[in-house]
């Protein structure tokens, strides 16, 4: 596999080469550069940026570009080699030999060794057994795991090192600046792996709604913003130039347990089929995401289509039918989240409509709530068990890894009624012109380590 050093040298002699027929200004103005500062603004606010507290780290792929895992997921969900070269498993798909990658060193200088991997691991995986051993690290699990490759490369299971009070890893950035919740700067790495990147750094405000990162673009005070789903389509006709994912990110309504009796588990069918997707989608969301009957997304499964989505008030009524007692629930939102609110103001009425009674509530504790759930994996049957730890369902059963068992899964966690999928909805940014190189991934994944910045236009 070529490394981005040596596809960076490679791009160079192609450039150079191609100056033979294009003239040296059209070369000029193509070819990747080094240098500046690339600003980007975000809507979340993330308390930490240490990988071992497990917790979101601002939006998918930026905390990869400090710490790095043994494995990568390329668009199509497919392992490729990370921090390690290779990996064989044995008969039983519970002893995992991983051989990791030469020549790498954290921020700090130390050499990256198996003890250091293990380390991590053990801090994510408190239930894995791992053995360290010069350049290799085994890993034993108490079932059977024949997509940990794939596991490896979750943010959960990103390789760091703590040392001096400081926290490093061994991505092509260093954390040079973080400020809590506020704004994080990020230096390139000249002793990175696979080649300095092209950035000289990265700076991140967090905390910025949508409104206030459109201004800082349009005063040039950022060079990406997000783009919110329902905005998707706006920002195409003004002429802004958008990235934006397949539907990936999960809206659903998830109830704190299961149903008590037959018939609630009734009126649960009901709610479910009441609910108008299709609108929340096309009018709501001006068509920025899908409905969505399944957990995961048509695009990455291929099956989705085949789960019935909301919106047949026949059926609901023929479910509400079955349920002998008056339902009420109460459904919370995120009062921060004015789409959100919409959103449970619509599925309000759809519900009044089949004969439930839904109360709204911003705070406290209620029977169900609106969420949204970033798409965790591009492999799915990874994604299906770390959406069900983040929904709190029960872990899904493979009986093989075939489409057939991954669909048999799903099936059984949603016939469990805790969880109702509403939307998949797709994540967009908005760049400046003289961003080059930006890519996101079908997941929504950011994998912008090899971005560069042309020259300002006079």
């Amino acid at each position: 596999m070529q490394t981005t050093k040596t596809m960076k040298q490679t791009c160079s002699i192609l450039l150079a080469a191609s100056s033979l027929l294009w003239s040296a200004t059209a070369v000029a103005a193509a070819r990747p550069r080094y240098g500046g500062t690339l600003r980007l603004a975000v809507k979340e606010t993330p308390a930490t940026f240490d990988p071992a507290t497990l917790a979101t780290a601002g939006p998918a792929g930026l905390s990869r570009l400090v710490f790095e895992t043994l494995t990568t997921l390329d668009e199509r969900g497919r392992p490729q080699p990370g921090l390690a070269v290779s990996w064989q498993v044995e008969p039983g798909n519970q002893r995992w030999r991983v051989l990791l990658r030469n020549g790498v060193s954290f921020h700090d200088g130390a050499i990256l060794d198996a003890n250091a991997v293990g380390a991590s691991l053990r801090a994510s995986n408190p239930n894995w057994k791992i053995v360290a051993s010069a350049d290799t690290v085994i890993i034993e699990t108490d079932t059977a795991e024949p997509g940990l490759p794939a596991e490896l490369a979750l943010d959960r299971n990103s390789i760091f090192r703590r040392a001096g009070g400081k926290i490093g890893g061994t991505g092509p950035f260093s954390i040079a600046q973080w400020d809590s919740g506020k704004r994080l700067t990020l230096k390139a790495n000249d002793q990175y792996w696979a080649g300095r990147p092209f950035l000289d750094s990265i700076e991140i405000d967090f905390g910025k709604d949508y409104r206030e990162q459109a201004t800082l673009l349009d005063l040039a005070k950022a060079d990406v913003i997000e783009i919110a789903p329902e905005n998707i389509h706006r920002a195409q006709a003004e002429g802004r130039t958008v990235i934006n994912s397949e539907p990936s990110k999960l809206m659903a309504l998830a109830f704190a347990g299961g149903p008590t009796s037959e018939d609630e588990a009734h009126a649960r069918a009901a709610l479910t089929m009441s609910i108008d997707t299709t609108a929340i989608n096309n009018v709501v969301l001006q068509g920025g995401g899908v409905p969505a009957g399944a957990l995961l997304p048509n695009w990455e499964t291929g099956y989705a289509f085949t789960f019935p989505v909301g919106g047949s008030t026949e059926i609901a009524h023929q479910e509400r039918a079955q349920s002998r007692r008056l339902t009420s629930w109460t459904l919370g939102y995120d009062a921060s989240d004015s789409i959100s609110r919409v959103i449970a103001e619509r599925i309000l009425l759809n519900a009044r409509d089949a004969g439930i009674t839904l109360q709204l509530a911003s705070s406290g504790a209620t029977d169900l709530r609106l969420l949204r759930i970033s798409l965790p994996s591009a492999e799915p049957h990874v994604a299906l068990t770390e959406l069900s730890k983040a929904l709190q369902l029960p872990g899904p059963k493979f009986s093989s890894s075939s489409v057939a068992a991954l669909y048999s899964a799903e099936a059984s966690l949603l016939q469990t009624h805790r969880i109702i999928p509403l939307v998949h909805v797709r994540s967009a940014v908005a760049l400046r012109a003289n961003v080059h190189d930006w890519i996101t991934f079908p997941n929504g994944e950011w994998r912008i380590e090899n971005v560069w910045l042309a020259p300002e236009k006079p």
